[in-house]
């Protein structure tokens, strides 16, 4: 399996419009973060998780050229604002399968309502929703995905195990029954927006608990604001087998569920 950080930003992503900070202000390219999304190839199938605002560009520098099917973790503009640049992966007549909550699919066809007429504008991008359940298993292209219940602040979303991988964006919280859902993991890939609290988001503090109770071997945090400093400088702070992740970074993993 090799796992592709196509953003590991936050919502505003970084640089941030107008800030003049060190981070935003640096050219260490580890410090420019678009919006957070993964491009996941095992099988010789190739998932995307979340489909964002930056989704042209970061598939274009990826070189994605096919999907056979995109994960989403909740409604937020920053993890679906790209859906309509899947028109180019629609050619030829063929459908992407979108797989998300029920009321993220509801708010997804207000938000693109003309995908869905039923005699819809020519170019729109063909996509099919189908709804998924925590906990529910369910499968893409032959590939199990197994629905983790993830809290972002009260917001219930959904993160994703496959196979040893597990990819958790926007938690706050992780309820007590899914701890044994993300046993046995070789890549976490976690949310860390910064080093003091959020509402919504874990800190490094918050996402290092979680990290010490499920004994990944990786662990990579994700969805980091300007305010987590210089990545030169922090990733020297992480314990052993905990990175900070950035932009173009593949890892690969071999999991006996997927290999």
């Amino acid at each position: 399996m090799k796992i592709t950080f196509l953003g590991t930003g936050t919502s505003t992503g970084n640089p941030e419009i107008g800030c003049r900070c060190e981070v935003c202000t640096s050219r260490d390219e580890r410090d420019w973060r678009l919006r957070s999304s993964v491009w996941v190839r095992t099988q010789g199938k190739s998932i995307l998780i979340d489909c964002g605002p930056d989704f042209r560009w970061q598939a274009i520098r990826a070189g994605i050229d096919r999907l056979d099917g995109v994960l989403v973790t909740h409604e937020h503009y920053d993890h679906v604002g790209g859906l309509d640049d899947l028109r180019p992966f629609c050619r030829h007549h063929h459908e992407i399968p979108v797989y998300l909550e029920p009321e993220v699919a509801r708010a997804v066809r207000n938000r693109i309502p003309y995908v869905f007429k039923e005699n819809p504008y020519p170019g729109v991008p063909k996509i099919t929703l189908n709804e998924i359940e925590a906990g529910k298993p369910f499968t893409v292209a032959g590939i199990e995905i197994i629905p983790v219940r993830v809290m972002h602040g009260s917001l219930p979303i959904v993160g994703f195990r496959i196979g040893c991988f597990a990819y958790l964006t926007d938690l706050k919280t992780l309820p007590e029954s899914e701890f044994s859902r993300l046993q046995h993991l070789d890549v976490l890939v976690i949310d860390a927006l910064r080093h003091t609290p959020h509402p919504s988001h874990a800190s490094v503090n918050e996402a290092l608990e979680i990290v010490n109770r499920l004994h990944p071997k990786r662990t990579y945090f994700i969805h980091m604001s300007h305010k987590i400093g210089l990545h030169a400088v922090v990733e020297k702070e992480l314990p052993p087998g905990v990175y900070y992740s950035y932009d173009g970074l593949t890892v690969e993993t071999e999991c006996p569920e997927t290999a």
